[in-house]
């Protein structure tokens, strides 16, 4: 009996660390591959990114709308109600046999809700992990409780998972499907990427993708104004390539900051989404990763280059010995470039594994024939276990 699995997409980068599990899933002739694209790849201002998922030969079988023209606490919440809504819809339309969501944004806890309601059961890819800075903590969280696989991308993340109360055993540790990307993926090299970019390589280069922190007191926009100033005083013949924010709470308010900062500097360019391709292409060129993505932390060791992880966002996570933390002031900042672009990270371990979790992940949904009896869940207390 062919079994539905549906993946649900709702970002450029959420879809790139998704796109090698949707390939094993899409080759399975016993498996129905189903997918939903929703939140910011459906988005003219955020690069209708869904059109990527069509041109690597994938059928979208669902779209949800859910992103409002507003990114303030109001817009995003009302988001999620629509996304609710939405997904409520196209799961009765698709009846999966197993939903797969992977990481922490709203999109996802919209989709999450929505299969909970549903009864559908959940494979949830990220789990476990630990982001003080940010509300995502609290939707990685929740997203867990709703779900009933769990793919974490390291031992400690799923020890965090075990003290959920979540069954150890359906808690696998893969390592991070970002990996994959790198391991497996031709990139381009610098005299392509000059042409894809338009962008002329200068004697030291940064790829740099700040996202606000949700959670903290201060405005993003006065966060991000510092780290504008310590780009600035790194000089002409710093070339800086900047990946803008997300649909996320004050995103287009950073966005403006960089238009206006990239018509200011000659040695700046913008992208509203390079897909992983041309970003990870362009990560193995660069000196250094700046900002506060998680890409930062998972993929930038695996290329040997170090990473200046600013603020609190990130905090908490598992990290490499080539990644830099710093506060959101200038001169720290600016220190902490210096400090990084001088750093050998040729031996540098990545603790988020070498590849090969998107087959492990595929292996083991495929393992069960049926999904149904993970619906009915027992909270397993730490310290004794429930089974007979």
């Amino acid at each position: 009996m062919t079994k539905k699995i549906c993946v649900v997409t709702g970002t450029r980068a959420e879809y790139g660390l998704l796109s090698s599990l949707m390939l094993f899933l899409r080759e399975d002739a016993e498996i129905e591959l189903q997918i939903i694209a929703t939140g910011s790849h459906l988005s003219h201002e955020f690069g209708l990114t869904y059109k990527t998922i069509l041109e690597d030969g994938f059928m979208i079988n669902e779209r949800i709308e859910m992103i409002l023209s507003s990114d303030t606490a109001v817009g995003v919440t009302k988001s999620i109600g629509l996304g609710i809504i939405g997904f409520a819809d196209g799961y009765e339309r698709l009846k999966p046999d197993l939903v797969v969501l992977l990481g922490d944004r709203y999109e996802i806890l919209a989709a999450a809700q929505a299969a909970l309601i549903a009864k559908l059961p959940i494979a949830h890819i990220g789990g476990g992990d630990v982001t003080q800075g940010a509300y995502d903590e609290a939707i990685r969280h929740s997203i867990t409780k709703m779900s009933h696989l769990h793919f974490v991308t390291n031992k400690e993340s799923g020890e965090r998972v075990r003290q959920l109360g979540e069954n150890p055993k359906y808690i696998y540790n893969v390592g991070s499907p970002g990996i994959d990307l790198i391991k497996n993926m031709e990139l381009a090299n610098r005299k392509q990427l000059s042409k894809l970019l338009s962008f002329s390589w200068k004697s030291k280069n940064a790829l740099v993708t700040f996202h606000p922190s949700t959670l903290d007191k201060e405005n993003p926009s006065v966060q991000f104004e510092r780290l504008l100033a310590a780009l600035s005083r790194l000089g002409d013949d710093f070339g800086i390539i900047i990946t803008k924010p997300n649909a996320d709470s004050d995103g287009r308010m950073l966005i403006r900051m960089i238009e206006d900062f990239e018509k200011r500097h000659n040695n700046v360019k913008s992208y509203v989404s390079l897909g992983q391709y041309k970003y990870l292409s362009t990560m193995a060129q660069v000196d250094v990763v700046i900002g506060n993505s998680s890409s930062g932390l998972y993929e930038a060791p695996s290329f040997k280059k170090p990473t200046v992880n600013i603020g609190d966002r990130q905090r908490g996570r598992l990290l490499a010995e080539s990644v830099l933390n710093c506060e959101p002031e200038e001169q720290e900042i600016y220190e902490s470039i210096q400090r990084a672009i001088s750093l050998d990270c040729e031996h540098v371990f990545n603790p988020y594994g070498e590849g090969e979790s998107s087959v492990k992940i595929y292996e083991i949904i495929k393992s069960f024939s049926d999904y149904k009896h993970l619906i009915i869940k027992e909270f397993h207390q730490m310290g004794f276990s429930n089974e007979q």
